[in-house]
C-alpha cells in the first residue's frame, strides 16, 4: 500500500514535503580539471601577453643604438628588448634542460644499482 492519495487525471502530482527529505544533501558533479582545459586556459593567457608585447614594440619604435664588444648597431627599443627577453628564456630553458637530463642519468644509475 501506498501512502499518497493517488492523483485525480486533472491534477498534477502532489510535491514531495522538503521537510520529509534526510541524509546529505546531494551534489552535482562539477567538471574537473582536464587537460584541454589546461591547454585551452594557457592558449588564451599566451595570446593575451602577444597582444600586449605587440603593443609594447608598436608604441616603442624609436631607433637605439646599441654598442658591444666594438659592435654597434641600431634597433628599434621594442625589439632590442624583444630579443633580450627571448635570448633570456632561451638561456633558461638550456640551464632547465641541463639539469632534467642530470637527474634522469642520476636516476638512472641509482635505479640501476637496486637489486631486483
Amino acid at each position: 500500500m501506498s501512502s499518497q492519495t493517488p492523483a485525480s487525471p486533472g491534477q498534477p502530482p502532489p510535491k514531495p514535503d522538503p521537510a520529509a527529505k534526510t541524509g546529505a544533501p546531494t551534489v552535482e558533479p562539477g567538471i574537473g580539471f582536464t587537460r584541454a582545459g589546461a591547454l585551452w586556459s594557457s592558449l588564451v593567457a599566451g595570446f593575451v601577453i602577444l597582444i600586449l608585447l605587440l603593443i609594447f614594440i608598436t608604441q616603442n619604435t624609436s631607433p637605439t643604438d646599441f654598442k658591444f664588444l666594438g659592435w654597434h648597431w641600431s634597433l628599434p627599443l621594442g625589439v632590442a628588448i624583444l630579443l633580450a627577453a627571448v635570448v633570456g628564456g632561451l638561456i633558461t630553458v638550456a640551464a632547465g634542460t641541463a639539469r632534467i637530463l642530470q637527474l634522469r642519468r642520476a636516476a638512472k644509475k641509482s635505479h640501476a644499482a637496486v637489486p631486483r
